[in-house]
């Protein structure tokens, strides 16, 4: 099935995890993907690898390499047809939160949330010249639950609200806009962390955590036109996480 023939698609954060995941499945499908990533010579190696893909060296904290890299897919694609903000910034909180620094909260925000906005802003009018465009935001579970990293987690759950009201500001344009908000993911940022990945596994309903393909699957389903009478809408793809408690569950077993 080629769902994405002809699309010319953009994905940040595209070098590595789940937007390389991404891009490899959106171009199985016949899309022509732009990678762009801040590691330049990354995003070059991954677009390399992967059949009619290109990339581009685009900080999403920057509102001019953001509209050089929308600029450069529409040339280099003749349309822009997906849109899919994966970049983000995760610092690690401090033990005690009087002690986090503006900084790291600034950057968090800037990169993960307003960062998606700077690429939605650049892209929309390009979206809406296709008739068919779509806007998929890789959100967290963290923007619904605390499991940590404050400014990550608060940066994700405004980015559910800035889908909603995107969505609605899309909508009489013909653009779709949605948000996968994923569980754990086996991605190179738990390299060297393995025994707590099967420590993890025991904690999803599903019984493991999830792999890139899982959110790149996702993705694929919500910028096609399968789902074409969506959008505004959060999709959880955690394995059963924020519905099943399964370490409580377990222990209520065994009373």
């Amino acid at each position: 099935m080629r769902r994405f023939e002809g699309y010319g698609v953009l994905i940040t954060g595209g070098a590595r995890g789940i937007g390389e995941a991404t891009a490899r499945r959106l171009a199985s499908e016949g899309a022509r993907v732009l990678v762009a990533d801040v590691d330049e010579a990354r995003a070059a190696k991954t677009a390399g690898s992967i059949e009619g893909a290109d990339s581009f060296g685009c900080d999403v904290s920057d509102r001019t390499a953001v509209e050089a890299a929308v600029a450069y897919a529409v040339e280099r694609f003749g349309a822009l047809d997906v849109l899919v903000n994966n970049a983000h910034s995760c610092s690690p909180d401090t033990p005690l939160l009087e002690d986090q620094p503006d900084e790291s909260w600034h950057r968090d925000l800037d990169i993960t949330l307003t960062g998606a906005f700077r690429c939605a802003r650049a892209a929309l009018p390009h979206l809406a010249a296709t008739g068919r465009g779509a806007i998929v935001n890789i959100g967290s579970v963290n923007g619904e639950q605390d499991f940590g990293n404050h400014a990550y987690s608060a940066a994700k759950a405004g980015l559910a609200s800035l889908t909603r009201t995107l969505a609605g500001d899309a909508a009489p344009r013909g653009v779709r806009v949605n948000q996968i908000n994923p569980g754990t993911v086996r991605t190179p940022t738990w390299s060297g962390r393995e025994a707590r990945i099967a420590q993890l596994d025991g904690v999803y309903p599903l019984g493991r955590v999830g792999e890139p393909e899982d959110i790149a699957a996702a993705v694929a389903f919500l910028a096609s036109r399968d789902a074409a009478w969506i959008t505004g809408t959060t999709l959880r793809v955690d394995g059963g996480l924020l519905a099943v408690n399964t370490a409580v569950g377990r222990i209520l077993s065994e009373g």
